[in-house]
Order: structure tokens, then sequence, then C-alpha cells
């Protein structure tokens, strides 16, 4: 859900390495698994190059955990270890238990794939009443509806009072992106209508049957499917970010709108069973069945194809032939191998899941930091070990990645600040910019003029209020009160002849703000006067 951050770090913070216990299954008693042999080295050395406080590692192969292991520390500054039990939010992760979900349902007769969705949600609707009739359940997991990256994502993110139900049913006002089917980007919103379909035809919420019908049954006791709760558990992992130049620790984000999409929270010991069962094609330990082998494939085949680039110099080694998305999951190629994997970001949050089915290999990484760089060089590192090479030091490519990353985002910012007119002024008094601006889907914008400066607040986002700043003629710049948001904005407004507003339009003031902030997608028109 969240992508990384690129920005400039002062210096690196020195992480101090605690290891929590070690569960190690052997094959026999003479073939015993291995790790990597510098395995716990190489874990000090990623914290300390890219500031992460804590890290759980679960790995499984050939149908054992080798290892569930903690390292570092819940909070900087604190002495407390990870462990393996603790609980980490694993974000969008959580897809592939809702598209195991559904896989159920279908396994059950009680839904179809490849029906349209309006079969089981007859209120449901779209912008284009074509793709309201022709989106399937599978449509729901794969990321070609037409919506734009992240659209709607503002409905949930910052936390919002809209519910689940009010979320659904304002998509139909999101225009598309793209034409149906025609093209990948990411989304959120519509594994929620996902989530509406499972309570539809089974009675249950989201929450309820994924923890009825997944965790029980694979054994994930200490996992949870209520983000609003889980922060409050004793061993939680405190999140953490870079915020202004210095990693500290940030608020949990604990809205459940978006649990469907992103809402679990797990730790090594509960996603080694994860794994294991994905790597064992639905069967759990005992010899029953949580999913089909027909399910295992539906959920590990590319629906969508991705498009595939040349990957940076410094990360040369992955090099992809294919790539696409199947159901909660994305599927590629590493090394020769099929490589079957996510990742997941919420705030001071990141994972990233991996198998092998080949090598019956698989890991997952959960850190309380927005690095994506250390989950990586962590995966790759111990695929590597599996795959008998050495040739990439992860850490180092990695590294010098970061840094041409953030100069390329500092250089943008810094052209766009050149850019700037700023001698100029806005064609009107700053209260003729005040007033309630309206978006199609998103609802009631504020503009206040208070204390002589303008206030822009999200009616159904509290954390969305912040100060617009003049930037150059009628484009102004909003600074969120809350600066753990890391998500300015210029405001721009358009005029009529007669120098009344016609409309304004928001975009990011920085190629690192997240892509969930959808600011691009809103078109604000000032709200029709109510009459006296």
């Amino acid at each position: 859900m969240i992508k990384q951050h690129a920005k400039r770090f002062p210096g690196f913070i020195l992480v101090s390495i605690l290891v929590s216990a070690v569960i190690v299954v052997p094959l026999s008693a003479k073939e015993p698994l291995e790790t990597p042999p510098d395995l716990i080295s190489f874990m000090a050395r990623v914290m300390k190059a890219f500031q992460v406080p804590g890290v759980s590692l679960a790995l499984v192969h050939d149908g054992h955990a080798v290892l569930t292991e903690g390292f570092g520390l819940l909070k900087m500054g604190e002495p407390t270890p990870v462990n393996a039990q603790t609980l980490f939010c694993i974000a969008s992760n959580s897809k592939a238990f809702t598209a195991t979900a559904l896989a159920l349902l279908v396994e059950g007769g009680k839904i179809e794939w490849d029906a349209p969705v309006i079969d089981y949600l007859p209120w449901f609707q779209m912008w284009d009443p074509y793709v309201t009739r022709e989106l399937t359940v599978r449509d729901l997991l794969v990321h070609r509806s037409g919506l734009g990256l992240g659209a709607g994502d503002l409905l949930w993110w910052p936390a919002s009072s809209y519910t689940r139900k009010e979320i659904a049913r304002r998509l139909r006002f999101i225009p598309p992106a793209t034409s149906f089917r025609s093209a990948y980007a990411y989304d959120n919103v519509l594994y929620l209508i996902a989530a509406e379909v499972i309570e539809a035809v089974n009675g249950q919420t989201w929450e309820d049957f994924v923890s009825t019908h997944i965790l029980e049954r694979v054994g994930m006791a200490g996992s949870s499917v209520y983000l609003s709760t889980v922060s409050k558990a004793a061993n939680f992992a405190t999140p953490h970010a870079e915020i202004e130049g210095v990693v500290r620790p940030v608020k949990a984000f604990d809205s459940d709108n978006t649990n469907p999409a992103g809402g679990i929270c797990s730790n090594a010991e509960d996603m080694a069973k994860w794994l294991l069962v994905h790597l064992n094609k639905g069967q759990l330990p005992d010899g029953s069945r949580l999913f089909s082998e027909k399910s295992s494939r539906e959920l590990t085949t590319i629906v969508t194809p991705m498009p595939i680039g040349d990957p940076p110099t410094e990360l040369q080694a992955q090099r992809m032939n294919f790539r696409g998305y199947g159901l909660g999951l994305n599927i590629h190629d590493y090394r020769g191998k099929k490589v079957v994997t996510h990742t997941g970001g919420l705030p001071g949050f990141l994972s990233k899941l991996t198998m092998i089915p080949e090598l019956k290999l698989g890991v997952m990484v959960l850190t309380n930091q927005e690095s994506g760089a250390a989950f990586s060089a962590i995966t790759y590192h111990i695929l590597d070990h599996y795959l008998g090479t050495t040739e990439t030091d992860w850490v180092d490519a990695y590294t010098k990645y970061l840094a041409r990353q953030r100069s390329a985002i500092a250089d943008i910012e810094e052209n766009t600040a050149a850019a700037r007119n700023a001698a100029s002024q806005p064609s009107l008094p700053l209260e003729g910019y005040a007033g309630t601006y309206t978006d199609s889907w998103y609802g009631d914008i504020d503009i206040l003029h208070e204390n002589g400066k303008l206030v822009m607040r999200f009616t159904r986002t509290p954390s969305l209020i912040g100060d617009l700043e003049h930037w150059q003629y009628d484009t102004f710049v909003v600074r969120w009160h809350d600066r753990e948001l890391r998500a300015d904005a210029f405001v721009t407004f358009a005029l009529n002849p007669d120098g009344t507003i016609v409309q304004a339009k928001m975009q990011p003031a920085s190629p690192a703000v997240d892509f969930s902030f959808d600011f691009q997608d809103l078109l604000l028109k000032p709200a029709l006067k109510r009459p006296e």
C-alpha cells in the first residue's frame, strides 16, 4: 500500500541487535537444514545501513520451519527485543488472505471467479455502466479495472469517518484512468468490495470469515485481523519512519476500513505456517486441506501482465523475463525460478513475502521501519544462499541505489522550487479563496480564512488539516499540521472571467509522497450555496 519513502538521511543510527530464540527443524538427524552462515552478522549490517530498529524473520524450506527469529528492538531507545511472537502489521500481504477467502467460497459453490460482482452485490456500481456489468470477482483482485494507481485511497487513507460500505458506494463517482482490463494499476479499494462479497454470500464480515476459516485452521493464533485493536498488544512492534530527516517512532494506523486490503498483523511464527500452507498447495500439517490444488494454481497464475523495465544498475541481478499479478500475489522470475511474492506497507511498517515453489522455499520479512531496501536485501541474500550464488552484495547494491534515488528526488524538488515565481501575487485577496469545495467522490473540503491565513480541512479525514502557503500565482502549497503524513500538496485555483473560482486541483508537492495520497484525482468545485 505504501511505497518506499526516499529522503535524505542525516546519518546512520546505530541499532542494537538482539536475537530471540531460533526454531530449527532438521530434515533428518544427519541432514540439518541450513541458513546462510553469515545470517546474524548480515542482519546486523542491514539494520545499521537502513536504520531499521526491529526485524522478524520466518524461513521455511522443504515442508519445515527452518527458523522464526527476531532481531533488534520493539522501539528505538528501549531495551525490549523483537522475538518470533512480536506482532507487525503485514499491510498489503493481507491481500492474499482475502484472495484465499474468496477461493474457499468458490470451492464451496457460493461464488464463481468469473461471475459478475453484481450477481452478489446488486447495488455495486463503477463509473462506466459497462464495467459495472462486466467486472467479475476475479477482477476485484488483479488491478485491471481501469482505476488509476491508488484511486479512491483518500476515502480511507488517512483514517476517515466513512464506513466501509460508504466507501464502496462512492466508487461509482471515480472516473477511470484507462479502459477496462487494458492496463495494470495497483488499487486497494476493490479489495473492500471483495470483503462485501464475502459478507453478502456467507453472512460473516471479512474479519470473522478470515479469522474462523483461515487463521484458526492454519493455527495462526497470534495474528489479528483488526488494525484498531492490535497496537494495544504488549508485544507489538512500534512503527518507525523517517520524519524530516530523522528516523523516529510514528503513530500506528488503526482504521479498520482497510482490513481486507491491508489490515492483518502477524508474527514470524504464524507467517511461517502461512508460507508452508501455500508451498504445500493448500495442505495443512494434519493432512487436511485449507484449499485445493486447483485453488493454489488460481492464486499463483498471472492474470494481469505487468510492465517489465530494466532494473537499476545496482540491481541488475533482478532482471525479469516475466512479471504479472495473480490473485493477491505477484509472480515473476528470479535467476531462472518462478517467484511468488508480495510486499506490504503501512506507516512505520514494511513487509515482504517471497516463495520459490520449485525449491519449496519461503521467506517472510517483517520490519518496523519503512525501508524497502532492508526487506529486499534480506530476502535476496537468503534466496541467493539457496540458489547457490553469492555474486551480489545486496546491502552495498541497495545503499548505492538509494543514494542515487534520493539525489534524483532532491533534484526534482530543487528544480521545482527554482522555477517558482516567488514575486508573483495571488489574483484574489486570501478570503476570496475561502469556502466549501466538493469533489464528486471524496465529498466536501473546507478552505477557511483564519487569523490572516488560509487553512484546508478535509471534512471526512481529521488528520488532513493544514495551512495554505502562497506558492506562485493562484497556486498554494498545503503544509499538513501532522508532519508524519509526509504528503504536502499543491493546490491550484482556476478563475472565471468575473474573478470567482471555477475549480481547484491538487497534486503532490514531491515524488516522495506516497501514491495512496491520490490528491491528483480530486476536482474541487465550489459547493452550491443553499438558499436561506
